[in-house]
């Protein structure tokens, strides 16, 4: 080969060469660009964000503020968090007092307060406080869907159709909760569960069963001897046969008053968060729901 073919031959080399380097790297940033592209959307609770990832499918880039496997009631965002918070293009919050650290953020761009288009829940008149937990009502995670739906388009209007799509199915699948739930406690031989939380009024109130608890809407909130006391008489009362306490909490004293009224203990899940074993299962709302029906069924005695 004369030097004249070599040169033009190791030309073509570099030629060819730079054009797949090129458009390697152009190949790589456009997935990065598609990544970075989609819009933050905030969400505070598992519950809300399961609306989000159900009805937005991929579209969107969902910034779990609560870490997953932390107890919601006493939870403060880091400085760098609020600000991926603050600069998110739509922030969905529970509401209703869960997150008093809410006040103190300065949003750049849309945000909403679902307890605004909610029914809310009153407890005891001994506390007068208003129930967070709305999102066991199937009712409200309905009205919670349609609102982050129509937020969610205003957001992204091109994707309305899928949108409106999703949000069928997840209707759909939420009214599907809601009749396992009144056939299975429909017909119960028991009617009371013990808790070391008060967070299940709401389901409570919408399948006709009763709540006593340890704690009141804080789960750290420490139990005087006078409650322990009522909760072994009301054990004896009504055979329960089961106290229920969740992750995130100190379990203890309800392990301790099980122990001596001799019956089993159990995790129940108020679903403010989950854990991050459960998260990494890609465990949905429905999931936990449908393990918590099964849990209540076996404890009330169900048929």
């Amino acid at each position: 080969m004369t030097g004249t073919k070599k040169t033009a031959l190791i030309i073509i080399l570099f030629v060819v060469a730079g054009f797949v380097f090129f458009g390697m790297n152009t190949s790589k940033t456009k997935v990065t660009m598609q990544e970075t592209d989609k819009p933050l959307v905030g969400v505070t609770t598992f519950a809300l964000g399961d609306i989000v990832q159900h009805i937005a499918q991929g579209s969107v880039q969902i910034v779990h503020i609560l870490p997953f496997g932390v107890e919601p009631h006493d939870f403060e965002p880091t400085p760098k968090l609020m600000g991926q918070i603050e600069k998110s293009a739509l922030v969905i919050y529970n509401g209703a007092g869960l997150e008093p650290w809410i006040h103190t953020a300065s949003f750049k761009n849309s945000v909403v307060n679902m307890s605004q288009y909610v029914t809310l829940r009153k407890v005891a008149s001994t506390e007068n406080l208003t129930d967070p937990h709305y999102w066991l009502d199937f009712a409200n995670m309905k009205k919670a869907t349609d609102v982050i739906t129509k937020r969610l388009i205003a957001l992204l209007p091109q994707h309305e159709k899928l949108y409106r799509k999703n949000e069928k199915l997840y209707l759909q699948m939420l009214d599907n909760l809601d009749k396992k739930y009144r056939n299975t406690l429909g017909s119960c031989q028991k009617d009371t569960i013990i808790v070391n939380h008060n967070a299940f009024s709401y389901l409570a109130n919408k399948y006709n069963f009763h709540v006593a608890y340890l704690s009141g809407l804080s789960p750290d909130a420490e139990p005087n001897a006078k409650k322990i006391i009522e909760l072994i008489e009301m054990i004896k009362e009504h055979n329960v046969s089961t106290l229920f306490f969740e992750d995130f909490a100190s379990d203890k004293a309800i392990k301790s008053i099980a122990h001596t009224a001799k019956v089993q203990v159990d995790v129940l899940k108020p679903l403010g968060n989950i854990t991050a074993d459960e998260a990494n299962a890609n465990l949905s709302y429905e999931a936990m729901m449908l393990i918590n029906l099964q849990k209540l069924s076996k404890a009330l005695s169900c048929h």
